[in-house]
């Protein structure tokens, strides 16, 4: 049984939501995000607690399975377009560096050549100093595939540690070869 999916979504001040047949429509401050949600689960506003509740039609998996999947998504929409998402990047290297160049970030990043990296329209991608990414926005999935993306450019290599990380993440150092002498 769906404990998630039994929850409502409580809906945040300055979020509006509205549900038309399949579509559910989330508004706020931040941006506009729709989302079609699958047959097997229906989705309702109750007006007098202020939230989101989804319910399921049958008991079997792939039901139980969309209920919490569909609970979840509108979640991430409602705090999406409220309070929105970031992810930073960092970028660890002599001589690494990255810009940003109209709607192109732009990567040095040990290769022979710059590295470019078109930035969605729905993204709001900003360098602070030029070891450093921020990437934000409202669809939680968009910015999480974004900062993956970057990160894929030039992964942290396990000797040095050279390379793109995100903000905090740990890279375990191997030692080289002259540890086993």
């Amino acid at each position: 049984m769906s404990r998630i999916g039994q929850k409502p979504v409580p809906i945040e001040s300055g979020a509006k939501v509205s549900v038309t047949d399949r579509v559910v429509d989330v508004e706020g401050p931040k941006g506009k995000l729709s989302y079609e949600h699958r047959p097997e689960v229906t989705v309702s506003i109750d007006n007098d607690t202020n939230e989101v509740v989804i319910t399921r039609a049958g008991n079997d998996r792939s039901s139980r399975e969309f209920h919490g999947l569909t609970r979840a998504l509108i979640a991430n929409m409602v705090v999406g377009v409220t309070k929105g998402y970031e992810k930073k990047l960092e970028i660890v290297g002599v001589g690494y560096i990255a810009a940003i160049q109209g709607d192109v970030l732009q990567l040095r990043v040990g290769y022979a050549n710059e590295l470019h990296q078109t930035i969605p329209k729905t993204l709001n991608v900003t360098c602070p100093d030029q070891t450093h990414i921020v990437v934000q926005g409202c669809d939680k999935q968009q910015v999480g595939q974004f900062a993956a993306e970057v990160r894929s450019l030039r992964k942290p290599e396990p000797y040095k540690g050279k390379g793109i990380r995100y903000a905090g993440e740990q890279v375990k150092i191997k030692p080289g070869k002259s540890a086993t002498k």
